[in-house]
């Protein structure tokens, strides 16, 4: 992590998400907490000791809350327990994302409409309710709230509905930038490349994103390694971002940006040394 050590000083941040050590959201709460952040993590009910375990790992002792972003009475008590607690909320992470195997896998249209709407449920929708909690409890100077996202911009050869629910993140990002500006709340989102993470064990044939990026990224892509991303949310959710709202910022290695794959797959990009 290069995370810098006062980035974060005094902020109070909510991350979601956290189910184990190896999530992009973990690496977040870490490099918050190393930016000098307070935080809290919130974790589905059945989640609740996993997310304690992995908050174990981390610097100091990390409160670990239960919150259903789809429930909304899960909600309200979350909201009144972060304002008994610190009074407000500089900031959030959304990292919560869920679709039953037949939305991600399969005949596109074959999956069912109670499979997809559950998909949209948790993927999407509940970014706006995690939003309606930063906007309860901001603080006049504003706050930052920062999503997980899949680049939506075209089709992928796998991912499915899920990947229609990504372009619903997308666009739910843009509509929470216009109606929270004015009360100096940002939204902004990360497309993320392909990483070894606990939801993607859950998307089949993952390798065929992970050999995408091998071939197309410009910069050496490491499906291993959240730390960018990490460093990323946690520069999202200093002041250092207070002018930037409505964006989807690609942490790739520069694939979004490539119109077509670069080298064989098992290729290593040329160092500058070994570029003729």
């Amino acid at each position: 992590m290069t995370t810098m050590p006062s980035l974060l000083a005094g902020k109070k941040l909510l991350i979601t998400g956290v189910v184990n050590t190896e999530s992009i959201a973990f690496a977040t709460a870490a490099a918050a907490l190393d930016a000098g952040a307070d935080i809290v993590l919130s974790s589905l009910g059945r989640d609740l000791d996993a997310t304690a375990l992995a908050a174990d790992v981390l610097r100091g002792d990390v409160e670990v809350v239960e919150a259903d972003l789809t429930d909304a009475e899960h909600l309200h008590h979350l909201t009144d327990h972060l304002l008994g607690r610190w009074g407000h909320i500089d900031g959030a992470l959304h990292a919560v994302a869920f679709a039953p195997r037949e939305a991600l896998a399969g005949d596109f249209l074959a999956a069912r409409s109670d499979a997809i709407s559950r998909a949209f449920q948790t993927s999407a929708i509940t970014y706006a309710s995690l939003a309606s909690v930063v906007a309860q409890l901001a603080p006049p100077q504003g706050a930052s709230l920062v999503g997980l996202d899949f680049d939506a911009a075209g089709a992928w050869p796998v991912y499915n509905w899920m990947g229609v629910c990504k372009a619903a993140l997308e666009s739910v990002n843009r509509y929470l930038a216009r109606d929270l500006g004015g009360r100096r709340i940002r939204a902004n989102l990360i497309a993320a490349g392909p990483l070894h993470t606990r939801a993607a064990g859950g998307i089949p044939e993952f390798e065929l994103l992970t050999g995408a990026w091998e071939r197309q990224s410009p910069l050496p892509w490491d499906p291993k390694d959240s730390a960018p991303v990490a460093e990323t949310a946690c520069f999202l959710l200093s002041d250092l971002s207070r002018m930037i709202s409505g964006e989807i910022l690609h942490v790739d290695g520069g694939y979004h940006a490539m119109a077509a794959p670069l080298r064989e797959p098992g290729e290593l990009t040329p160092s500058r040394e070994e570029t003729p």
